[in-house]
């Protein structure tokens, strides 16, 4: 199943099962939201009360409001080497903001800040159950499904010190969709290729099962220092190709189209732009 959020015309906000071209609306004042859903239990089972065709509604982040968002750095050894890093025994972790993160569809922005604007394809995972100290063979237990990240980089305020955070976070600068897909759908993970295409040009092309940290592991370690909640999302890191590998460097700007495609769970589509 496939499960998106999004905003009708009159403004208001809902989410629902996709279907085709059509959208079965789930959205209730009890579970106003795909998390409030994920909350209370789950997607299967929920009242219907209509459809929407998916061209008169504007979608949104499949979550529209976690509780946490975590990224994992460095975790693809040829990503590692193109960035000048080594390799270390635990995942890095760093977090960002749900306003740094837009819908598929709508344009990312290219700070005034810097022309240093970074590309970074990634498999994510949302959280369907909550758990602390999860042991990774139960892991899956606890997903509710998975969808994609762009998880833009300003690459020199991403240098400006140890910490990645500044240059991960600035509004609007990276994406999340375009729909919640269930693990039943989305099949093994370790099939799954992570490819990224800027103006057209492929630039990231690698398979999930070359991850150091697969999900499991992820979700694990997570899961020892925080709880881990419903809706909770986990982007797993980028493969390389990166911009910043490139020689010369291949940065994103206003005018550009970037498309982030997982086999099976989809394609996040997003054009850029200069701020104004």
């Amino acid at each position: 199943m496939r499960h998106v959020s999004f905003r009708r015309p009159d403004g208001s906000a809902g989410f629902g099962r996709l279907e085709g071209e059509e959208i079965v609306q789930l959205d209730s004042p009890a579970v106003p939201t795909l998390r409030a859903a994920l909350e209370a239990g789950g997607l299967e089972g929920l009242p219907e009360w209509g459809r929407v065709t998916l061209s008169d509604v504007t979608l949104l982040p499949p979550v529209t409001d976690p509780g946490k968002i975590f990224c994992v750095g460095l975790n693809y050894a040829d990503h590692i080497k193109e960035m000048g890093r080594a390799e270390v025994g635990y995942p890095a972790i760093f977090t960002r903001w749900a306003d740094s993160l837009v819908a598929h569809g709508q344009a990312i922005v290219r700070p005034p800040e810097s022309d240093r604007f970074d590309y970074e394809g990634e498999l994510a995972v949302v959280i369907g159950k909550a758990g602390r100290r999860i042991p990774s063979e139960r892991a899956m237990d606890h997903v509710a499904g998975f969808s994609i990240v762009m998880d833009g980089s300003v690459r020199d305020w991403q240098r400006h010190n140890v910490q990645f955070t500044p240059g991960k976070n600035f509004t609007a600068s990276g994406g999340f969709g375009p729909a919640l897909v269930s693990a039943d759908e989305v099949g093994p993970l370790g099939d799954q290729r992570v490819q990224t295409r800027l103006n057209g040009q492929l630039v990231q092309d690698q398979a999930v099962s070359d991850m150091l940290f697969g999900v499991p592991a992820i979700i694990a370690y997570l899961s020892t220092f925080t709880e881990l909640r419903p809706g909770d999302v986990i982007a797993t890191g980028t493969p390389s190709g990166v911009g910043a590998g490139r020689e010369p460097p291949l940065f994103m700007k206003g005018g550009d189209l970037l498309e982030v495609t997982i086999d099976r769970v989809g394609t996040l589509t997003l054009p850029v732009v200069d701020e104004a």
